[in-house]
């Protein structure tokens, strides 16, 4: 059962907040291949359940990398999609209904603490433990070297995409797998916008008809703002992105994945 969130969705810090997060990790992660859906889901599960926030991160993620594809697109290599990315939208469909399945279960553990009765549910206690994983991942510096091998692709594409549905979490398994193909800069971000979107077509398709579509219908200003946001953030990312280090970006996505898996687990998000 969705709970109310401490910070109401129509608030004016929503769509200051939302929009501000979208532009910034947007311009962020753009070279990276991966880390919008990391930074972004914490600030929209301050606002809404953590399904539905899985979901509007989609959605944004979904915009922003169609958006890629229409600027580098043609450089996409379409063997690599085939192989990584027909795995990858069977996956991610397996893993948006395993979302699904896990937000209806009971909550484990109900308690009481600051006046108010927090519950840890086994759809949040799933996702936090992911985010621990991939925030330890994105933090340790073997990380930056971790990759798979070109004959693993379609291994990779059913990781990645049933990690997507799942939780959000599909770029850093697919950024992975995509550096050992020898690609070029613009055939590496085309790829894996291309896959991306794939990806994110499937889930959605999941998340929308199960539980999402009225949340969709009552939050579309919030979501419009952050799509313009996201665009715009992606558009001058490319400007910006050399004054920005890797590895700092890398140490910001673990710590605020570490934050939110910590709240999730404890019922507090």
């Amino acid at each position: 059962m969705w709970r109310k969130k401490i910070i109401a969705p129509g608030s004016l810090s929503a769509y200051l907040l939302i929009p501000l997060a979208a532009l910034v990790t947007a311009g962020l992660t753009l070279f990276s291949g991966f880390g919008l859906g990391t930074l972004f889901l914490p600030v929209f599960a301050l606002f809404f359940p953590l399904e539905v926030a899985i979901a509007a991160t989609a959605v944004v993620h979904l915009a922003n990398n169609l958006f890629k594809v229409a600027l580098l697109g043609k450089y996409a290599d379409r063997g690599v999609i085939l192989r990584f990315g027909l795995p990858a939208i069977a996956a991610a469909y397996l893993g948006a209904r395993s979302l699904v399945w896990l937000g209806e279960l009971p909550p484990l553990l109900t308690y009481h603490w600051g006046g108010r009765t927090l519950e840890v549910a086994p759809v949040k206690l799933v996702v936090a433990v992911l985010m621990v994983g991939f925030a330890l991942l994105e933090a340790a510096p073997a990380g930056e070297k971790f990759t798979l091998e070109r004959k693993f692709l379609p291994l990779g594409g059913v990781l990645s995409g049933f990690f997507g549905g799942l939780s959000g979490h599909q770029g850093a398994l697919r950024s992975a797998c995509l550096l050992r193909c020898g690609l070029g800069k613009e055939s590496f971000i085309g790829t894996g916008a291309a896959i991306a979107t794939l990806v994110d077509l499937s889930r959605l398709a999941v998340y929308i008809h199960r539980f999402f579509f009225p949340s969709l219908q009552a939050q579309a200003g919030i979501l419009a703002a952050a799509v313009a946001a996201a665009l715009t953030g992606t558009f001058t990312g490319s400007r910006l992105l050399g004054r920005v280090t890797f590895r700092s970006i890398r140490i910001l996505v673990s710590v605020l994945l570490g934050g939110v898996a910590l709240g999730l687990a404890t019922g507090l998000l």
